[in-house]
């Protein structure tokens, strides 16, 4: 009966709202309501408000919208008999549509999410007993040895826990290869892992054939293995040492549990955060999808598996012959359908593991065209709107999550109607130039504001505009191909380990370029038509204005697509932690001031350093987080510097023996709030204002360096010639 009444009262809000905002107001009035709004959005926010004033912000900016959507639709679309006008004018009229559509989805999805749950603690005698799932296919030992040994030091009873490394590299298939090169590599790679987890205490299993992709890897896995519960990690997701016992408390509250999902957390930079030199200082793009909108996703009970970091109930999994194989995005695949078959899922905002993701732009590009594609197979071959088993918010959700990846078209739309107007002299709209500013200019206020009610610290002003740009020009292709053909696509495993040696241009630059050359070349086209037809001003001071928005954008993913050399060939993470250094008898007190998987910087205090550097090689011995005891790791000595009496060294892990793998683990991995802090540090909310002037400084210093490239690039070739 009450939920009867709350539907009834949204109902007739909702009822009310729509009378208010197809009132018929003049252009004045609609320009003091709009300043009115914003001014009580902006109230709110600086006064911190939360809670009901939360969604009474949100309310107040979701009116402003539809007022917004009814202008839209009742007085600016072209008629019908001017199809040249029109056709363009309903694409550009949809493409808004869709956004507005999926702003009301988030909204829905994340106005009020829940907050990071608290694991339930289990005596070691109630634990279940898990397999955890390492698959692989292509990646180097060193990178697995470590995922391997951080798995085998979590904090989990030795006898309820197996690991297992799923080995799609070295199939009978693959040895057995026509191709005798690539035979003796997959032999050479299946000896050398069965090794590697003899000497790490993991078990190695292959098959025969390459099938069904990660989701065949992993369903050969669950043939082989009989636990409870099964962990899955990325070749290069490296666990925390209380991954486990973070997670699988859950299981024992709900027997309809088939999932418990953590976020993925990144030792590296992503291609832009890398080039524009943000990583430090701004919250990563995956923040706002595992910081906000999984928590908004976990309170309709439609959290879904990401392929990696999550623990899984064998008793779900066999409830549907193990992970779907259909589409290319397995993870997502899988959840929709134990979802559907009232099966729950658990989300756990902390970050239990430390992964890597793409260091180039073209492998960045190929993730996302796989999750792309992945998500329209979802939509065609499961499409969960009308999927049975799964409840109306569910629905919703999984909607959210595929509809998400058809940005490509709605941004090329955005990018490509001025050029209409300006080149072609199209009316893709009807309605005079102030009407236009006024209107749009108060939706796009609204919505900034609204972004920053829901993701401030988590997603900055513009950012996923620029994100959505330099995914477009190349996610266009693929979504139209899986679109033509549901069936094409295959699984494509993403680079691991990359770096850039080179500061170049990324091979996938060209297309950014000619853009942002005719967006530049629109300014001049703008000039021009000021001049020439001055009665027109007012519209083509908009539509230029339009053009140079877009323009900005070109500008800033010059700069995303210029790569700059990498100087490291690992990330280092700061952290504070006791250690000596010496050999033999002699052992100096030091402090480990940064770590990565191949080395470390300390600060030793004592006279006998010089000895020890001079030297060049010397131990790193510390206390273990997993356990009481004491390990060594050898170290080959890089650099160094003296402050006062205090040496800054800097050394490289020399990993002779599996020992080395473990302590390798221990030093980076095994702390998880190492990760935590980092992640706090860069979630601020700058705020509208700030962030837009903060994006435009960083945009115009992006073209000049992206242009830089660009020329020293064509000058190459001339002056080779010429040598």
């Amino acid at each position: 009966m009450t939920n009867v009444v709350v539907g009834l009262l949204w109902a007739i809000l909702a009822a009310g709202m729509m009378f208010v905002v197809s009132l018929p107001i003049n252009l004045q009035t609609h320009l003091v309501v709009g300043g009115v709004v914003l001014a009580l959005m902006i109230i709110i926010k600086l006064l911190g408000l939360g809670g009901t004033w939360r969604l009474i912000a949100l309310g107040l900016g979701t009116a402003l919208v539809l007022r917004y959507v009814y202008w839209r639709t009742t007085n600016t679309i072209p008629p019908i008999n001017q199809p040249e006008n029109f056709i363009p004018g309903v694409l550009l009229y949809l493409a808004e549509m869709y956004s507005v559509f999926m702003l009301a989805l988030s909204l829905f999805i994340v106005a009020k999410p829940l907050p990071s749950r608290k694991p339930p603690l289990l005596d070691d005698a109630d634990l279940p007993t898990v397999d955890v799932f390492i698959p692989s296919y292509n990646e180097e030992p060193s990178l697995l040895a470590d995922t391997i040994a951080a798995a085998k030091a979590m904090d989990y009873p030795q006898d309820r826990v197996k690991v297992w490394l799923l080995d799609d590299g070295g199939t009978l298939q693959k040895r057995n290869s026509d191709d005798v090169i690539a035979a003796q590599a997959a032999q050479k790679r299946h000896v050398e892992l069965q090794k590697l987890c003899e000497d790490l205490g993991a078990n190695y299993l292959t098959r025969e054939r390459n099938e069904q992709a990660k989701a065949g890897n992993l369903n050969n896995g669950l043939a082989h293995s009989t636990g409870e519960l099964v962990a899955v990690f990325d070749a290069d997701h490296a666990p925390t040492r209380n991954f486990l016992r973070e997670t699988v408390g859950f299981f024992r509250q709900e027997r309809k549990l088939f999932l418990v999902q953590t976020p993925h957390f990144f030792l590296n930079p992503d291609p832009l955060e890398r080039n524009l030199r943000t990583f430090e200082k701004m919250p990563s793009e995956n923040e706002m999808f595992y910081g906000i909108i999984q928590r908004g996703l976990d309170k309709w009970d439609a959290a879904f598996f990401c392929g990696s970091a999550a623990v899984l109930s064998r008793a779900a999994l066999q409830e549907t012959n193990g992970f779907s194989g259909v589409s290319i995005t397995e993870d997502c695949e899988t959840a929709v359908e134990l979802h559907s078959r009232g099966w729950s899922s658990v989300y756990v905002d902390k970050p239990l593991i430390a992964g890597l993701q793409p260091a180039t732009f073209a492998s960045f590009i190929g993730q996302r065209s796989r999750w792309a594609q992945g998500m329209m197979q979802i939509l065609r071959f499961r499409f969960p709107p009308l999927k049975r088993g799964l409840s109306i918010p569910q629905r919703l959700c999984y909607m959210s999550s595929t509809l998400f990846w058809l940005f490509p078209f709605p941004r090329t739309m955005f990018l490509i109607a001025p050029l209409f107007y300006l080149f072609l002299d199209l009316q893709v709209f009807t309605a005079s130039g102030g009407e236009f500013l006024a209107y749009t200019m108060s939706y796009v206020m609204v919505n900034l504001m609204m972004q920053n009610y829901l993701y401030g610290r988590f997603r900055w002003p513009w950012i996923s505009e620029l994100y959505e740009y330099i995914q477009s020009i190349h996610l266009l292709p693929a979504v139209i191909s899986v679109m033509l053909n549901p069936r094409k696509p295959t699984f494509k495993v993403t680079a691991k380990d990359e770096s850039v040696t080179v500061a170049r241009l990324s091979e996938l630059s060209s297309p950014f370029f000619i853009i942002f050359g005719v967006l530049l070349f629109a300014v001049g086209v703008t000039a021009w038509r000021l001049y020439a037809e001055p009665w027109k001003a007012d519209v083509t001071l908009v539509v230029g204005g339009w053009n140079i928005l877009n323009l900005i954008f070109a500008g800033c993913a010059l700069g995303v697509v210029s790569e700059r050399r990498e100087w490291t060939s690992t990330r280092r993470i700061k952290v504070h932690r006791r250690c000596e250094f010496g050999d033999g008898e002699t052992w100096l007190p030091a402090t480990i001031e940064d770590v990565s998987v191949n080395g470390a910087r300390l600060r030793v205090h004592g006279q006998e350093a010089e000895r020890l550097i001079a030297e060049g090689r010397s131990g790193l011995r510390f206390k273990l987080l997993s356990s009481d005891a004491t390990g060594t790791l050898p170290v080959v000595i890089r650099n160094h510097a003296k402050e006062g009496g205090i040496y800054v060294i800097g050394c490289q892990y020399e990993r002779s023996e599996p020992e080395h793998h473990r302590l390798v683990a221990d030093l980076v991995f095994a702390n998880e709030e190492q990760w935590t802090k980092f992640q706090t540090a860069r979630r601020r909310n700058p705020g509208v204002v700030i962030g837009t002037v903060w994006f435009l400084r960083l945009a115009l210093f992006q073209t000049w360096r992206g242009l830089t490239y660009f020329f020293r690039q064509m000058r190459a070739p001339a002056e080779s010639a010429r040598s």
